[in-house]
């Protein structure tokens, strides 16, 4: 649990402030971000109260439509940083 709440606590900050902008710019072409920023929304409320229980399904949703955070190519660095930071995360409330 230490391990996931330091991974947390590096990457929630850069996705707080990645998720909207990105939201914003690429949403009419992206549609499947704005599940994503829906989603983070979500994840972002537990986070932010050390609830880690019950994140499962969330990850498993967030899985689902970024395929596994797999980039898409006409996108900016944001969007990247978006996905990989998401991806971090997962990684790290699996491990516990």
């Amino acid at each position: 649990m230490k391990a996931f709440k330091e991974v947390k606590d590096s990457n929630i900050d850069l996705l707080n402030q990645y998720v909207p902008i990105v939201k914003r710019v690429h949403g009419r072409e992206h549609p499947e971000f704005i599940e994503v920023a829906r989603v983070f929304e979500d994840l972002s409320k537990k986070l932010g109260k050390d609830d880690f229980e019950n994140l499962k399904p969330l990850f498993m949703e967030l899985r689902e439509i970024t395929n596994n955070y797999q980039v898409p190519s006409d996108v900016c660095e944001s969007y990247e940083a978006v996905y990989v930071n998401l991806e971090i995360l997962d990684k790290a409330y699996f491990k516990i």
